[in-house]
């Protein structure tokens, strides 16, 4: 690739501390069959030998670069490698995944068969020990798939897992809505208001059921144990709540704002809830005490209703805004219970009527 020229795309790797894996992240990379793209590694500050992998790639492969910096959390990170960005796309690989070979150029194909400025697609859970296996994450089925959607015209996008890659992004699109991440410590929930504020400005996005990488699940049940981590999702939400009665309502207006506040507040329960389970049980009620001071606040301003929730997760929520420490010692092993367990609190919740609706939400996908 000759180094003046334009990439057709940029492909962001944000590392620390990642050694152990960091090798098959990059040879996915290395090896895709759209290969006018530059690789722009971002170590943030990592003080096991990720820097000296990073050094081997650039010096065999000139589409490899380094953004070798101080620690200083992920969203700078990603902001660093959004700021030396020349792609006409990009894309995100986190640095312990890794993609399929043609992933890059399927996605590249479509967003310029369709003009889109985001083209996604689906991605397989990958485990490593104590055997390979991978599992289809299905985002987004195939009726879904190959046409023009405009995201903020419904709530199916928002309610997805958030996730930044198995995706490209047109960088005159990211740039021209200011998106980037929330700077915040360490590297927790910051891909939440990234994925919010792109899809809301979105006109043009396309999904495609093809699975695009493996996103490794081998440390996926580690706790949030630092002190410093338990907010940041709360710090992301924060951050779309001001976006969207600032900038998006300047934008696009108030009217407009107001419905996807509400989405956002639904959104962001499902993530509230996602988190507490990953939060080292000294956190635990510190975190549901703030949740519940967050949403009856949406209460009371009208910015949400709790007919905006699934039966089930209104319910719970009821429970928590009620007493969230006795919610907390009532429902003990919430948090490492699995899915049976799970049918058991809302059958204790609100009898066999609710378990019935949340059983049948998990065989609808909901």
């Amino acid at each position: 690739m000759d180094q003046h020229a334009q990439p057709v795309l940029s492909l962001l790797v944000p590392i620390y501390n990642v050694e152990r894996y960091l090798r098959q992240c990059l040879d996915s990379a290395a090896t895709q069959t759209l290969e006018n793209i530059e690789i722009i590694c971002i170590n943030d500050g990592s003080t096991d030998s990720s820097p000296a992998i990073i050094r081997e790639y650039m010096e065999r492969d000139a589409r490899f670069v380094m953004i070798d910096k101080a620690n200083s959390g992920y969203g700078d990170s990603m902001n660093r490698g959004l700021d030396q960005a020349r792609g006409e796309y990009v894309g995100i690989l986190e640095s312990d995944d890794f993609m399929a070979p043609d992933a890059l150029e399927k996605l590249v194909h479509v967003a310029r068969t369709h003009d889109a400025q985001i083209v996604k697609g689906n991605f397989d859970l990958y485990w490593s020990t104590p055997e390979e296996r991978r599992e289809l994450f299905e985002m987004f089925s195939p009726n879904r798939c190959g046409k023009v959607v405009r995201p903020a015209a419904d709530a199916f996008a928002f309610h997805q897992k958030p996730s930044i890659w198995s995706a490209v992004y047109r960088r005159d699109f990211l740039e021209d809505g200011n998106i980037r991440f929330l700077p915040t410590p360490g590297a927790a929930f910051q891909d939440a208001s990234f994925t919010f504020k792109a899809f809301a400005l979105a006109d043009r996005a396309v999904w495609i059921h093809d699975s695009i990488l493996s996103y490794r699940q081998d440390n996926e049940g580690s706790s949030v144990n630092a002190s410093n981590k338990v907010f940041c999702v709360n710090d992301e939400y924060a951050e779309i709540e001001r976006w969207l009665s600032c900038e998006y309502a300047d934008r696009c207006g108030e009217e407009e704002a107001a419905r996807l506040a509400r989405i956002c507040q639904a959104v962001k329960y499902d993530s509230y809830m996602w988190s507490y389970v990953r939060l080292a049980p000294q956190f635990r009620v510190m975190f549901l005490e703030r949740m519940a001071s967050e949403f009856k606040a949406a209460l009371d301003d009208h910015t949400f209703e709790l007919a905006d929730l699934k039966p089930w997760k209104r319910a719970n929520l009821e429970s928590i805004l009620k007493d969230p420490a006795a919610w907390a010692r009532a429902n003990e092993h919430y948090a490492t219970s699995g899915k049976f367990g799970r049918a058991m609190h809302y059958l204790k919740l609100g009898g066999p009527g609710l378990l019935l609706a949340y059983a049948k939400s998990r065989s609808d996908h909901e």
